[in-house]
């Protein structure tokens, strides 16, 4: 007898990379080379992340994307199913690599990253076709800018057509069309992304507010500011407000803000509240950069809730 799994189900559609990562006491400027102190792979890109963080956090989780047909791609389809992530709809792309992140890593936990998209540039058809097929059953879609803006568009209009809710990191920055604002129930840019999308520096508070406020013109149902260690800022139709930060050692800051997004989209399918989410999300965040690594630094529920 089959037993069922009434756990919500969350689909990530965005990138699966091969992290390939230095580690400095410094970072080097321009034209400089520094001496590292190790080097390390791991399995990353910001949707996968996402889809680990989400099956940490005791949701099902389900990835849509492509890997190439290089080294990498096996192991990283394997990655994910270790820790819980359905890959049926994670396609292969023939003659091309698999995604790539260069990730140089200085003291303190900064970093640098060069991207090649490879195989995630090439979602298309195939995996708005796996989208549609779980979509159904889905309590949210994840969605990044690891893969094509027009794909990701016409999913969102698709899940916003359903009644499921759609969560946006617009990241890496990308232009955003003005008609994929109204498809997001929540976006969710840190400092960086958001002066992208509203055109002026977010340096504080205040800052954050004016850009949730413009966000939420666009169309967003929310606004989720990322403000590291100056916690978050959130905003919707009804309320604002600030979570503040957990305070952590900060070792390797790649992937905090995917961890974030993970939690924050288990919270709101398990029916909490927006601050509450964001509270689990910025818990969730804090201790992914406790540990190096990105899909390995996505913390378990268990953790997340030790710290709330």
């Amino acid at each position: 007898m089959t037993v069922a799994d009434d756990r919500p189900l969350i689909l990530s559609l965005g990138g699966i990379n091969m992290d390939l990562v230095t580690f400095a006491g410094r970072l080097p400027q321009d034209g400089e080379t520094v001496v590292g102190d190790r080097f390390v792979t791991y399995a990353g890109g910001k949707g996968a992340n996402q889809a680990v963080a989400v099956a940490r956090m005791g949701a099902r989780s389900a990835m849509v994307g492509r890997v190439g047909d290089d080294m990498f791609g096996p192991e990283l389809i394997e990655l994910l199913e270790s820790v819980g992530v359905e890959t049926a709809a994670v396609g292969v792309s023939e003659g091309v690599s698999s995604g790539i992140a260069v990730i140089s890593v200085g003291e303190g936990g900064q970093n640098r990253i060069v991207q090649v998209l490879g195989a995630n540039d090439t979602c298309g058809e195939a995996e708005y076709d796996g989208v549609t097929a779980l979509l159904p059953a889905a309590s949210a879609v994840l969605l990044q800018l690891e893969v094509s803006v027009d794909l990701s568009l016409r999913v969102a209009e698709l899940a916003a057509s359903e009644g499921v809710t759609v969560i946006l990191d617009p990241g890496p920055v990308r232009p955003v069309p003005a008609d994929f604002y109204r498809y997001v129930s929540v976006i969710t840019p840190n400092e960086t992304e958001a002066e992208a999308l509203v055109g002026y520096t977010i340096t504080g508070l205040e800052d954050a507010a004016r850009a949730a406020g413009e966000l939420l013109s666009r169309g967003v149902g929310a606004a989720v500011i990322k403000l590291g260690a100056q916690g978050a800022y959130w905003a919707d139709g009804e309320g604002s407000g600030h979570v503040q930060p957990f305070p952590v050692e900060a070792v390797d800051t790649v992937a905090a803000g995917d961890a974030c997004n993970g939690a924050l989209a288990v919270a709101l399918a398990e029916g909490r509240s927006l601050e509450d989410a964001v509270r689990w999300g910025s818990a969730a965040g804090a201790l992914a950069v406790t540990k190096v690594g990105a899909q390995d630094s996505m913390p378990t529920r268990d953790a997340v809730l030790a710290l709330l």
